[in-house]
């Protein structure tokens, strides 16, 4: 038996800077789970998520919030959705499929991206620098989320609230991710 011991480690370490009006933070203890909607099963799913969240199944390019606020859909194409939610344990997908059941096919996302929060003031002027998207707010509105491209990278992006934006990028690009946020809110300030 080895005396070693394995701990989770986030991408970016809980990383967080607060500068002027844009702050940047990695966010943690977050799942985050694939639901493929079964052929036919639209309407199944549907009613499911308006069961268990009470909220609606987000069409393609916007999400939505449960009505406490802890879960958040978001539709990325059609067929797929993604669910954010807080969690800490190792089974996301058994904590989905607990309360959607056999509505959709599950796949754990966790592990393979990192989240990145860009929220204050200057956050769309921060962003609009280095994503290819429109970021107006009568374009990208609350709730909007897209696939689209920062500097070199592959993201997600989604509007959570008036002043933030959360990015999603492969964890392997953790680092290229944060860098050139980072960068982008210092040329700006």
């Amino acid at each position: 038996m080895s005396d070693l011991t394995l701990t989770a480690k986030s991408p970016l370490s809980g990383f967080t800077k607060h500068q002027e009006s844009v702050s940047v933070s990695e966010m943690t203890g977050k799942a985050l789970v694939s639901v493929a909607i079964p052929n036919g099963g639209e309407k199944k799913l549907a009613t499911a998520i308006t069961k268990c969240w009470k909220t609606d199944l987000p069409q393609t390019g916007m999400s939505t919030l449960s009505s406490d606020g802890s879960v958040r859909l978001l539709g990325m194409q059609i067929d797929q959705l993604f669910v954010v939610f807080d969690f800490d344990g190792d089974d996301a997908v058994a904590h989905v499929a607990d309360r959607l059941g056999t509505a959709g096919y599950f796949t754990n996302q966790s592990d393979s991206w990192v989240m990145v929060a860009v929220s204050g003031p200057e956050s769309r002027t921060a962003l609009a620098r280095i994503c290819s998207l429109d970021l107006d707010q009568n374009v990208f509105v609350k709730g909007a989320v897209a696939r689209t491209v920062m500097e070199h990278l592959g993201v997600i992006i989604f509007h959570s609230e008036p002043d933030k934006f959360i990015i999603l990028s492969a964890r392997s690009s953790a680092q290229s991710l944060l860098h050139a946020i980072n960068t982008s809110v210092t040329n700006i300030l």
